[in-house]
């Protein structure tokens, strides 16, 4: 804690999705994320003082209103579930680009449930901080999964079905298999592309996409890489998707030129994700990033393990 009596909390960006699992699967990324600063107040209720940009400067786009921002929905369920008096004051800061498919408002959501835990005179597991993340996250994303909060929460690959929660089932992943990250400069509205996806699928389709699932599941969990790679695929949300993304196919195509297991949009776009062994990670992250700005648009790069650490108190 600082001598102002603020508690900081780390939370990273995350995949949802993994091309193979819609609602239902979430990875950590290392190396980008946001923070959440929380002290108690005497006053009741959740406030923000500030939402700061990724320079530290005032967010131009971001609302500090509580009832408007995931953070403050996510700190304040908590608050009222512990019982506690008094209030909270919190401090925002984004390190994830918005609209991006890298779980912008997910991480904030983590990192204040996080912070504000801290504060409890006994702090809740992680495990059971989820619940409250996600009241923030569904108002942003206008549907109820933890696709992103569940792995931003706790770290690695994470299984969630809707069906399930709150529970989640944190799964075991490959040696040697790192993600590539690569975020073109480009926007897509997460609740938006959602309302755009269609209602049905075909039983056949239904049939493929839940055998790739249970493939990349078995294989995560067994170290079959060859099989990890051979089940990365999305014959469902991607096809819809993808035309919203204008670089989305020749970086795909670069990634997979460049020996990656697979290649899919991290989320609703516009955010590009790969799997790779560890050996050709920076060849495939490379050949991504060229892709992308050969179309005109720019982008950077993040190289994450597939255990990259969850959210943690600074």
């Amino acid at each position: 804690m600082s001598n102002d009596g603020f508690v900081t909390a780390f939370a990273p960006a995350s995949i949802g999705n993994v091309g193979v699992g819609f609602d239902m699967l979430g990875l950590a990324i290392a190396g980008v994320g946001d923070r959440v600063s929380a002290r108690r107040v005497s006053t009741d209720g959740v406030t923000i003082a500030e939402v700061q940009d990724m320079d530290g400067k005032r967010h131009p786009f971001l609302s500090a209103e509580p009832g408007e921002n995931t953070a403050s929905l996510a700190a304040a369920s908590l608050w009222r579930a512990a019982g506690e008096a008094g209030g909270l004051e919190l401090i925002v800061r984004k390190g994830i680009p918005l609209q991006s498919g890298m779980g912008s408002s997910a991480a904030s959501a983590v990192a204040a449930a996080v912070a504000a835990n801290a504060l409890l005179p006994a702090p809740l597991a992680p495990e059971s901080l989820l619940e409250h993340a996600l009241v923030g996250e569904q108002i942003a994303s206008g549907g109820l999964h933890a696709d992103n909060v569940a792995p931003s929460l706790l770290g690695g690959l994470v299984l969630c079905p809707p069906v399930l929660l709150p529970e989640v089932i944190s799964l075991p992943v490959p040696e040697g298999v790192s993600s590539v990250l690569v975020h073109p400069e480009l926007q897509v509205n997460t609740a938006d592309s959602r309302k755009a996806l269609a209602n049905s699928y075909s039983r056949e389709q239904w049939l493929t996409q839940q055998g790739l699932l249970a493939g990349f599941v078995a294989a995560s969990a067994s170290g079959d890489i060859d099989m990890l790679g051979q089940c990365l695929r999305d014959e469902l949300i991607e096809p819809q998707r993808a035309a919203s993304v204008p670089c989305f196919d020749a970086v795909k195509a670069a990634a997979l030129g460049a020996e990656a297991l697979g290649c899919s949009l991290s989320g609703s776009g516009p955010s590009i994700f790969a799997l790779c062994r560890d050996s050709v990670a920076n060849n495939v992250a490379m050949s991504m990033e060229q892709a992308c700005r050969k179309m005109g648009i720019d982008c950077q790069s993040w190289i994450s393990p597939m255990r990259a650490p969850g959210a943690l108190v600074d």
